[in-house]
């Protein structure tokens, strides 16, 4: 069985080593995890003033998330903490009120920074905020990559192959827990 994996990166940057190691992520992925990002660019900043009227480009955030069996998050630390445009992406999605689009999803954080604590900080916060949404998370093996255009080339090709083993056994472990989860809490994913 395929497990479709709708993955967020926090950065809105195209030039983000977040969305680099998005990439490298879905290169190094085991064949049955099918990946589709989920477009954060473009909604506006959330307020509940929309809550009875969702504009179109948060009506296809739900819709995506809906539609994907489990989430990865893939993020910069910005200010020891999650960037804001994936912050409202998370306010959008689990509101209005009742309508959490992360309810029980299963969903794994991990990150990129050339520093050496590689966004440990904006994960233990983005992890707060996923329990609250009651998201199903991966708690390990937890993973904060130190980039360097030395270990990730531009196309996604991890040339470390300590880095590669790492990552790819990170996404079985991944692949193992989404199967775990649904097993318990399957979604419905064909509304």
């Amino acid at each position: 069985m395929a497990y479709r994996v709708g993955y967020f990166v926090g950065s809105l940057s195209s030039t983000s080593i977040n969305r680099i190691l998005a990439t490298a992520l879905i290169r190094l992925a085991p064949s049955d995890l099918e990946f589709f990002e989920i477009p954060i660019r473009d909604l506006p900043l959330y307020s509940q003033d929309y809550d009875a009227d969702y504009p179109a480009v948060a009506v296809d955030l739900k819709e995506s998330i809906a539609s994907a069996d489990a989430v990865l998050f893939v993020t910069p630390e910005y200010n020891r903490s999650i960037p804001g445009g994936l912050k409202n992406a998370i306010d959008w999605a689990s509101r209005p009120w009742g309508q959490n689009s992360f309810d029980h999803i299963p969903a794994a954080v991990i990150g990129a920074s050339v520093g050496a604590i590689g966004t440990a900080v904006a994960q233990q916060s983005l992890r707060g905020v996923l329990s609250f949404c009651n998201a199903r998370q991966m708690t390990a093996p937890e993973a904060y990559i130190q980039f360097s255009p030395d270990t990730f080339s531009d196309d996604g090709t991890v040339t470390n192959e300590g880095t590669a083993k790492f990552l790819r056994d990170y996404l079985v472990e991944f692949r193992d827990h989404i199967e775990r989860v649904l097993t318990v809490l399957p979604r419905d994913t064909d509304s």
